[in-house]
């Protein structure tokens, strides 16, 4: 395996040491330390380090008093990113308790799962998302089931005028909170109710988020915190976030990038995040010009989307000193744009629910497209034949495994999937990803694709997320998600969902795009068809949902009689 050594950011460490305390008493340390400084601002709403401690130890006060939280009890927590989210993660921990955040667009079914995998009894909730809750609480006395919901209201925590564009959702007025187990957030936080002793340490539970469930049920992924500590203060070490960091939050926090990336970590630092609870990439140039942001983590999606804004050239972004993310390749094209407007390279990282985000992030000296990055602080990772297990050499590829102090405990009740999840070499566990990549000869490891994302076209392996970054080049595409298609000749055939620039319609044919997409990759590899679509399905967090668009492929595919 290559050394990372010759190109490790200068002047950090090999190795961290971590505190060892909960994650709680980081919150205590920077309210200490900086008690009038904003915290959150979400909407031109300050809200203080000070307030945002005493209003964490009130909720603690509640889950423990009126809920019957005890020490490792896990609470749901499903909201858009908000002050209250941060403040029901921390009110928590500070009842001992273990977070299970989950996404706030599952719907009645997919919240069920979770609750009753998790255990939890009680729950935080938005208004808005209140439907599809209140019909799981239970009125059995016994046993498990959801017993308790604290009822947000977004606009709480909008106390100064904004001529900012806030959602309707974020804007509607608190509604009458009625009926058994239900509780207002604001009430909740007026009964002031103080929290007994904060007893958990290190190695205790911490949070425990659902992976997608793409391959079965959602799993519960356990993390101590420990493992959370670890990427939090590596990223704040990583990027020299310091306090005086100004964070645009807009990764969602339920997401473990977002909530280490512009939540735990910046509150580490004694930073100031700038909250919104929906992307919008006008409110986020005003808002990067107004507060003087200094560090900005996004998606793919996201800087597309802003580097489309027909006036960005409008506003003042010279305070912008990191733009960082993950969860899919950054198109050159893309990054190129970027850099022209900003100065900044896109800084690439990696990771999974299961590794509480980052594993690998590449230095902010010497960036690579399209790549994952270094292995960070502490962490031993390897390229692996799937099949064999044994270590392929540079540059060819493999699964990634990783070894380090992020990693989970395992699947919450779920030993099964926890055995299959790991290996063990050299002594020690080592997780399986299930992602495809090689390492190269300066030990940045680079991601060729989902293990099972491949297509196989006339026995010629592509690789979706390679045609995609290419398709990025043409002038008229905005986003594309490829496919694979059943083909009587070639077994499997490349497919181009296309999403086109504002103005493209009409200009640029589906023809036009296969031809140019032919003029500029291998011939096995460009997209024999193109289907122009208005948008491409979202997770939660995100990423272009290619494996929703694969099955209604499948789908058709399999309604469509081979030809004899």
């Amino acid at each position: 395996m290559p050394s990372q050594t010759a190109h490790w950011p200068p002047g950090l460490p090999r190795q961290l040491t971590l505190p060892q305390t909960n994650l709680f008493y980081n919150l205590e340390v920077s309210a200490t330390r900086f008690p009038d400084k904003p915290f959150i601002v979400f909407y031109d709403t300050p809200l203080s380090y000070a307030r945002f401690l005493r209003e964490a130890e009130h909720i603690a006060g509640h889950l423990q008093q009126v809920c019957g939280v005890k020490p490792g009890d896990r609470v749901l927590l499903c909201m858009q990113n908000s002050p209250q989210w941060a403040l029901a993660f921390y009110g928590i921990l500070r009842a001992n308790a273990v977070v299970v955040p989950v996404n706030p667009m599952n719907r009645e079914e997919e919240l069920r799962h979770c609750l009753s995998d998790s255990g939890a009894q009680a729950a935080f909730v938005a208004q808005d998302l209140l439907p599809q809750l209140r019909p799981l609480l239970t009125t059995e006395t016994e046993g498990e089931g959801l017993r308790h919901l604290v009822v947000a209201t977004y606009s709480d925590h909008l106390r100064v005028p904004t001529e900012l564009r806030v959602p309707d959702f974020v804007a509607a007025p608190r509604s009458p909170i009625e009926g058994p187990g239900l509780v207002a957030w604001a009430d909740m936080v007026a009964a002031a109710r103080a929290p007994g002793p904060l007893t958990t340490g290190p190695d205790d539970l911490c949070a425990m988020p659902y992976t997608s469930g793409t391959t079965g049920l959602p799993k519960g992924c356990m993390h101590t915190h420990r493992s959370v500590m670890s990427t939090l203060v590596g990223g704040v070490r990583w990027f020299g976030t310091s306090q005086d960091a100004v964070c645009l939050s807009v990764l969602p926090f339920f997401h473990v990038t977002g909530l280490s990336g512009s939540l735990n970590g910046p509150l580490y630092a004694g930073a100031t995040l700038v909250v919104l609870s929906r992307w919008d990439r006008e409110v986020a140039a005003i808002c990067m010009q107004r507060y003087r942001v200094t560090m900005w983590q996004a998606i793919s999606t996201m800087v597309i989307d802003f580097l489309a804004h027909p006036q960005l050239d409008q506003f003042d972004l010279a305070s912008l000193a990191c733009v960082r993310g993950g969860g899919a390749a950054m198109p050159d094209a893309v990054a190129a744009r970027l850099k022209a407007l900003t100065g900044q390279d896109y800084i690439e990282g990696y990771g999974m629910s299961e590794t509480m985000a980052a594993t690998h992030i590449n230095p902010t000296h010497r960036p690579k497209p399209q790549c994952l990055g270094l292995p960070v602080f502490d962490v031993d990772a390897r390229v692996l034949d799937p099949d064999t297990l044994t270590e392929r050499p540079a540059g060819e590829t493999g699964e990634i495994v990783v070894h380090g102090p992020q990693l989970m405990q395992g699947y919450w009740r779920n030993p099964q999937a926890t055995s299959e999840a790991f290996i063990e070499i050299d002594g020690q566990r080592f997780l399986r990803t299930g992602d495809l990549g090689h390492v190269d000869e300066e030990g940045y490891f680079f991601m060729t694709d989902r293990l099972k994302r491949m297509i196989n076209a006339s026995g010629f392996k592509v690789w979706p997320a390679e045609v995609e970054a290419l398709m990025y080049h043409h002038p008229a595409i905005q986003e594309a998600c490829v496919i694979g298609v059943r083909d009587a000749r070639r077994g499997e055939t490349v497919k181009a969902l296309v999403v086109l620039r504002p103005g493209q319609r009409g200009q640029v044919s589906e023809q036009d795009v296969i031809e140019w997409a032919h003029g500029h990759m291998a011939a096995y590899k460009s997209p024999r068809i193109v289907e122009f679509v208005e948008t491409l399905p979202r997770s939660g967090s995100g990423k272009v949902m290619w494996r929703e668009l694969q099955a209604q492929q499948a789908a058709r595919d399999a309604q469509t009689p081979h030809p004899s």
